[in-house]
């Protein structure tokens, strides 16, 4: 049996919690040794809070301690605007790098990162591409006639309060990058990118509500065009009241399916229906944390499966590059007011 990976936590915000719970289920395969917050007692008040879980874990100080502790894996969740100097520190000491969504800000930083780590493993928690209805889907596709893909609805209905944005950077350019594409929709799209292949161009609207004062975007509309010859649409908000669950539908030449939380329905044009699994929360309403850790454990393992095996992860910086292409065509498409082309990228 392969021994356990010592990992490190860089980042102590508010996901923390998810990880906690996904590293205490996979106390038989990593342990956490250490965490790097913002300060050393940042750091020390987390470990404290969950020292029934993690004893022996310390809190660093700096990179260059959890450098010189020569950890198995980092897990960074960090706010993305600080990450690169700690992707350098790490890559140049051979420590594979588990991230957070977004890669980065903008597309050229994601790539930066990306880069930087072309010699180690660097994985993204996307961790809609490992959902149940996701493999579910992959599966059908792989056994059943579906058809040509014609036409794709993406729905992001979500809401947050005032007070989630009254957090000091919290929807602001300067640290995340952007609003509700690059913090809550990113998941939903690059899940939709998996089985619709490459956007080529977009018509976009973004706009931020009444319901919000905030710098950037709570709504955004657009319409797509991907390379296979498909059209679409994307809605997404954090100004949806009270929220619901994230949907994507694809509508092929034999049947249409509709991927919501861990749920897949199909519903074939001969009039056959099915149904596979059941959809849960997904954080969309008011509590941001109201979801599953499931998935983000499913994408720790698979992570560490990677760095024992060489497999290529879930969810690879590189592969993750596609859905920053499509967020940045989107808000540029909006800002110029008029079809704008997708930058397209190598998917690995």
């Amino acid at each position: 049996m392969t021994a356990k990976k010592n990992v490190v936590l860089i980042g102590c915000g508010m996901v923390a919690s998810a990880y906690v719970e996904s590293f205490s289920n996979l106390s038989d395969q990593m342990q956490l040794v250490g965490v790097l917050a913002s300060t050393g007692d940042s750091g020390r008040a987390f470990l404290e809070r969950h020292a029934k879980h993690f004893p022996k874990a310390r809190a660093y100080e700096n990179i260059e301690e959890v450098v010189a502790a020569k950890p198995d894996m980092a897990v960074v969740i960090t706010p993305p605007n600080v990450r690169v100097p700690i992707v350098q520190s790490l890559a140049s000491a051979g420590i594979p790098i588990l991230m957070e969504k977004p890669i980065e800000r903008t597309l050229a930083n994601a790539q930066e990162i990306v880069d930087i780590c072309a010699d180690i493993p660097l994985g993204i928690v996307l961790q809609h591409r490992v959902r149940p209805s996701a493999k579910a889907l992959q599966e059908l596709r792989a056994t059943k006639d579906l058809g040509a893909l014609r036409l794709v609805e993406i729905y992001v209905p979500w809401w947050r309060d005032q007070g989630y944005y009254d957090e000091p950077g919290r929807g602001s350019i300067a640290r995340d990058g952007g609003g509700v594409l690059i913090s809550q929709a990113i998941h939903t799209l690059d899940l939709a990118l998996q089985f619709t292949g490459p956007v080529t161009e977009v018509c976009a609207m973004a706009r931020t509500s009444g319901f919000h004062t905030m710098e950037s975007e709570d709504f955004v509309s657009a319409g797509l065009a991907f390379e296979n010859g498909a059209v679409g649409s994307l809605v997404a908000s954090t100004a949806t009241y009270p929220g619901r669950t994230e949907e994507v539908i694809l509508h092929y030449a034999n049947a249409s399916v509709t991927l919501k939380s861990a749920e897949l329905s199909v519903v074939w044009q001969n009039g056959e229906h099915q149904t596979i699994g059941t959809a849960v929360a997904t954080g969309a309403g008011g509590d941001p944390m109201a979801f599953t850790a499931d998935w983000h454990q499913a994408i720790i393992a698979d992570f560490i499966d990677c760095i024992d095996s060489g497999a290529t992860p879930a969810a690879s910086g590189q592969s993750a590059l596609a859905v920053h292409a499509l967020i940045e065509a989107i808000i540029t498409s909006s800002t110029l007011g008029r079809v704008v082309p997708v930058e397209k990228v190598v998917r690995t």
